[in-house]
């Protein structure tokens, strides 16, 4: 089972968006800036010849999100905060055309922020609720909202100063957010993260055992052809063991192959995961437990941390 994101919120969202953007591409380039990928934008990309309006646009692009073996959460939770910090309302569109309305925008940003708040509260109930070791946070090098703005930013495409990055500086960026985010875990990066492009390269320690570790933030099925060497590769290692991380998630086809192959040593991670881990509703340590568990009891490799079933 995916990862949902309530409807009243998605639903509120659709409505800011029609309200703040009258031209189509406008549409389209806020998907485009909020970290969706071009296989999730393909059947709007023609929006012209095809004669989609802009509301049929929207759905056809929340949808395919929905569908994601990921559900789209993290795009969704960029999308999320773009727009209930949205402050510019282009003049020429709601003052000259008059084809918007700024004081109903801004009244649909408002209720956006009021659903974002009631969910915000039950997160954190879920989270108080949760039974958790207290962590010495002052002693930490990171809070764990940094982390979130810190891997928020990322879908954005923008480092910690709001300053827009390029294909190669999120690869570093993103390197940077699993090293605070082990260090606020208290794991052990046992050799250094290597970078090839957006590749991360090192080892990660976790109960007594060094796994491998490898990160993409590509298109499922780009990363997935990635996971078929990184799986080979760890197959080779004296009781090799490996963490896949993808940001986008993972094909059904790739993660079928592994589970029927002759062994089970690579557990799958996504961009949803680790907005369970900067969301405080699970700790990375928990998610590592929950799927090398499922892995070792149930030989299941890619599995939501809810509800132990898998993704794909």
């Amino acid at each position: 089972m995916k990862t949902v994101f309530p409807k009243d919120i998605t639903d509120s969202m659709r409505t800011c968006i029609l309200s703040i953007f009258w031209p189509k591409k406008d549409i389209i380039s806020f998907f485009d800036n909020n970290g969706c990928t071009k296989n999730d934008l393909k059947n709007v990309i023609n929006y012209e010849e095809l004669g989609f309006s802009r509301s049929q646009i929207i759905d056809i692009v929340f949808s395919h999100l929905f569908k994601r073996s990921d559900g789209g959460i993290g795009q969704i939770r960029s999308m999320l905060q773009a727009l209930v910090n949205w402050d510019h309302f282009d003049p020429y569109y709601f003052k000259k055309l008059k084809k918007l309305d700024e004081s109903e925008a801004i009244r649909n940003i408002n209720h956006l922020k009021q659903l974002q708040e009631i969910r915000d509260t039950k997160i954190k109930q879920q989270k108080e609720n949760r039974e958790r070791k207290e962590k010495e946070i002052y002693l930490k090098k990171n809070t764990l909202e940094q982390l979130k703005n810190q891997y928020i930013n990322l879908y954005q495409g923008k480092d910690e100063f709001g300053k827009a990055i390029t294909l190669q500086q999120r690869g570093y960026l993103l390197e940077n957010f699993l090293r605070d985010l082990s260090i606020y875990e208290s794991l052990i990066i046992s050799d250094p993260i290597k970078l090839s492009g957006e590749q991360i390269d090192g080892t990660v320690k976790y109960d007594g055992e060094n796994y491998i570790l490898e990160a993409k933030w590509q298109d499922s099925l780009t990363a997935s052809n990635a996971l078929y060497h990184f799986a080979y590769k760890v197959d080779g290692k004296l009781y090799g063991r490996g963490l896949f991380i993808s940001i986008n998630g993972f094909s059904a086809d790739s993660v079928n192959a592994l589970v029927k192959g002759k062994s089970l040593n690579t557990i799958l991670i996504d961009g949803a995961d680790l907005i369970l881990v900067v969301e405080g509703l699970f700790s990375f340590n928990e998610i590592l437990n929950l799927k090398i568990k499922a892995a070792q009891t149930m030989g299941k490799i890619y599995i939501d941390a809810n509800t132990m079933k898998d993704k794909v």
